[in-house]
């Protein structure tokens, strides 16, 4: 499969390493341009590209992983993406300095705003509930795997994500709809930051 990623942070790296851990190639794109992440392409060998936003979206899968005010932007110059499967890796923290502070969406949850940016997607909320180090660490521990929350709107969707997840070593979990399952997962929600295991 090749992911691609909007975003090169940490959220989205640790998810590009899980990937090409198992055979998978990804595109990295960020807002500064491929050249900018010449070194982490590197890094990572070859199974890592470097491309344009555009170039990312045009991939089988492809994870949303920016900070939340820049959204916008990262999805402004995408063409539709009927039927491609996007993972929300988001959270809503419209500012993260001097306190964090939760954008006001009304009664939509984060994911349903985020869906309403990409007409045609079919997005599954995902990873936006583990801190960093969770997603980045081996998912499996003599206790059991770390428990991956989801949700979304479309079925062939989240088991695409279950499956590729559950490669990664995760226990994924779905929660329902992107209203329900999101409004659990979400900054606030009662499985946001919740890190558990499931025993196998």
């Amino acid at each position: 499969m090749k992911i691609g990623m909007l975003g090169a942070g940490e959220i989205a790296q640790a998810i590009a390493r899980h990937a090409i851990r198992h055979g998978h190639e990804v595109v990295f794109s960020n807002s500064r341009g491929p050249a900018s992440l010449a070194p982490l392409v590197e890094d990572l060998g070859t199974l890592a590209a470097a491309a344009t936003p555009e170039e990312a979206a045009a991939a089988d899968l492809v994870v949303l992983a920016v900070p939340w005010p820049r959204i916008p932007d990262a999805v402004a110059g995408l063409p539709r993406l009927d039927g491609t499967v996007v993972i929300d890796a988001t959270n809503q923290f419209a500012t993260l300095s001097p306190e964090p502070e939760i954008a006001d969406l009304g009664d939509l949850t984060g994911s349903e705003y985020v869906a309403s940016l990409l007409p045609g997607a079919r997005v599954v909320k995902a990873f936006n509930a583990l801190y960093g180090q969770f997603i980045a660490a081996d998912p499996r521990h003599e206790a059991g795997r770390q428990v991956l929350f989801l949700a979304g709107d479309d079925a062939d969707a989240k088991n695409s994500v279950r499956d590729l997840t559950s490669e990664f070593g995760f226990a994924p979990v779905d929660l329902g709809t992107l209203r329900e399952g999101g409004r659990l997962m979400q900054l606030g929600g009662p499985v946001s930051a919740l890190h558990a295991l499931k025993q196998d």
